[in-house]
């Protein structure tokens, strides 16, 4: 057992050292700075020795009877002082530099790394955490490796100073400091340890805290209506008072620490006092005194020193979240074909299909072909698999088993970029941005579109019909996720920015199922037009949106039941039509229907 946990303790232990020295790897491209800083910091800790040897020489100057030197002493201190700010100057502020560097690397680089982490990865994971990381953990990260290297650097040199000189003065007296040594370790040790896992759970509790309270920001119109604001409060509350206590029980573990690290040190220097009045007869009163101004300096950057250990436990622990980020796959992206622009056609090939971690089937024996420029509707309960079918086109999900091919192509073999250029993608989840409705139109690869390009995108998909009456037109500022503009307003305008893609390959998810019935009317003609020529595949709810497709399929779980066209598939009086019934027994919606 004791075995056992030794080999815990060194494996942690050396996990510890490489997560800190990789994260030292981010002070490297700014060494020269960092140079300047070391420099500096060797000027403070050098004037810090040499205060207390100034004290020795005031103290036997002033005994001598002639007192030589004595005018110059006023400069010599005066000279140390200047000395000591200019190098707190050039340390503090280089290492500040440096700290700023690392700031913006790790934060871009983990932004980076989350628009090229797969979708199976924001399934698992929930943005509250994701967020925290790229906030809080990269702040605890940087203090590890710029503000308690600082300290390591300065302080560490004043001590190996005060010890230098300690030893030079008197080393068999000065040998008591080596004797406390290894107590000092073993109860850093600990801390160590016990820091590292108290961080990490505090580090956990933020990404709680941000995810709760990023959930209540997106859906307090729901939180509202439904009265959950009790339920969200004690949600948080339970969250809050975790953190508090885990804050506590670091804060603890730091107050016990450093007194005690200052008892054990006190104690030795109790004894050194003790003793230098026995070891130092001979010395003189500048000696004596000078001796112990450094011993009795010793304390304050050895307590420093501790500190920045408990700073440095709590950015190893905030490190391994983010490295665990970096070091995360990315999409696969391992193929090597291109086209300019594809036909279209796509073709299904007993593909099958399920979610990590799921047992059930999400696709099963699909098998399909899609000539280019026809429109194929996908219909079905919810669950049926109609959107894995269409994630699947795109590669938010890899498929091993079946094939599904583009233009005679395995899909795996396009590169990602270019195989998502051939498709326009409009979802019911409509996602806008805090920005200009021109901006949310032309987004990402569109960006620089000609202005016209925008406005015709716009007047297609009827939304020129709301722009025109905004005071600043396109040029309107939509808020986050477009919260100043109705649904069907939103639904819009991502339809108008798939129109102004002009992909071969057109996918709508339930893209008109928030929009007013006029404002479908009006889209529906726009996407008929759009449609010419292109591959559409629609998946749709509302059978009256569907009815002039190419082909259509019906989905039960996972599985194609059956397709045809509208008048077949009524003829045949099984899925599609139980499924168009069910629409035509509302007055309204039959009248919609027919």
């Amino acid at each position: 057992m004791n075995l056992s946990r030794k080999t815990k303790n060194k494996t942690a232990a050396k996990g510890s050292a490489q997560v800190y020295r990789r994260l030292l790897t981010y002070v490297r491209p700014h060494r020269g700075l960092f140079l300047i800083s070391f420099f500096g910091f060797i000027l403070y800790s050098g004037t810090q020795t040499l205060f207390a040897a100034l004290v020795k020489h005031i103290i036997d100057t002033l005994q001598t009877e002639a007192r030589e030197g004595m005018y110059y002493l006023p400069l010599l201190f005066s000279g140390l002082i200047v000395i000591h700010g200019i190098g707190a100057y050039l340390g503090n502020y280089f290492l500040a530099k440096v700290s700023t560097n690392v700031v913006h690397a790790l934060r871009c680089q983990i932004f980076d790394k989350y628009t090229e982490l797969p979708t199976t990865y924001f399934d698992a994971n929930n943005s509250g955490y994701m967020i925290a990381r790229i906030t809080n953990n990269v702040g605890e990260v940087t203090r590890a490796t710029t503000d308690s290297v600082r300290t390591f650097v300065r302080e560490g040199l004043t001590s190996v100073g005060m010890i230098a000189y300690l030893f030079y003065t008197n080393w068999k007296l000065s040998m008591i400091f080596v004797a406390i040594t290894p107590i000092i370790a073993v109860l850093v040790t600990y801390v160590s340890k016990r820091l590292r896992m108290i961080s990490k759970r505090i580090q956990e509790s933020v990404g709680d805290m941000t995810h709760i309270t990023s959930e209540l920001v997106g859906g307090h119109r729901v939180v509202r209506s439904y009265g959950g604001e009790a339920y969200e409060k004690r949600r948080f509350l339970e969250s809050s008072l975790y953190n508090r206590r885990q804050s506590l029980k670091l804060a603890t573990t730091m107050a016990i620490h450093n007194p005690l690290m200052q008892f054990i040190i006190a104690i030795a220097l109790s004894g050194l006092m003790y003793l230098a009045l026995f070891f130092m007869q001979k010395a003189t009163v500048g000696e004596f005194v000078g001796y112990l101004t450094a011993a009795f300096l010793l304390p304050r950057p050895i307590r420093q020193l501790s500190d920045a250990n408990g700073e440095i436990q709590k950015g190893i622990a905030a490190a391994e979240s983010l490295f665990e980020i970096l070091d995360e796959q990315g999409e696969p992206d391992t193929g090597d074909f291109e086209t300019a622009r594809s036909r279209g056609a796509l073709e299904f090939k007993n593909l099958s299909f399920r979610y990590p971690g799921a047992g059930d089937w999400a696709l099963k024996n699909i098998d399909v072909r899609i000539e280019p420029g026809q429109t194929v509707a996908l219909v079905g309960a919810s669950g049926g698999g109609k959107s894995t079918f269409a994630n699947l086109i795109l590669r938010f999900y890899p498929h091993d088993e079946g094939e599904i091919l583009l233009d005679g192509v395995e899909i795996n073999r396009y590169r990602l970029a270019n195989l998502r250029q051939q498709i326009a993608l409009v979802t019911q989840q409509v996602i806008l941005f805090n920005d200009t409705i021109a901006n949310n139109i032309a987004y990402g690869a569109l960006a620089g579109a000609e202005r016209e390009k925008i406005e015709t995108a716009a007047r297609d998909a009827y939304a020129l019909e709301f722009v025109d009456k905004l005071d600043l037109g396109l040029d309107t500022e939509i808020g986050e996720n477009g919260v100043k503009l109705s649904g069907g307003q939103r639904q819009r305008l991502a339809l108008a920015r798939a129109l102004l893609k002009d992909a071969p390959i057109l996918i709508l998810d339930e893209a008109t199922s928030a929009l007013d019935t006029e404002s479908e009317r009006y889209i529906q003609a726009a996407l008929q037009k759009v449609m010419q020529g292109r591959t559409t595949l629609v998946i749709a709810h509302r059978l009256s949106t569907i009815e002039n497709a190419d082909m259509i399929l019906v989905m039960e779980h996972g599985r194609i039941v059956e397709r045809g066209l509208h008048q077949e598939l009524l003829a045949l009086n099984g899925a599609y039509a139980r499924l168009h019934q069910m629409q035509v027994k509302e007055p309204a919606e039959a009248g919609d229907i027919t």
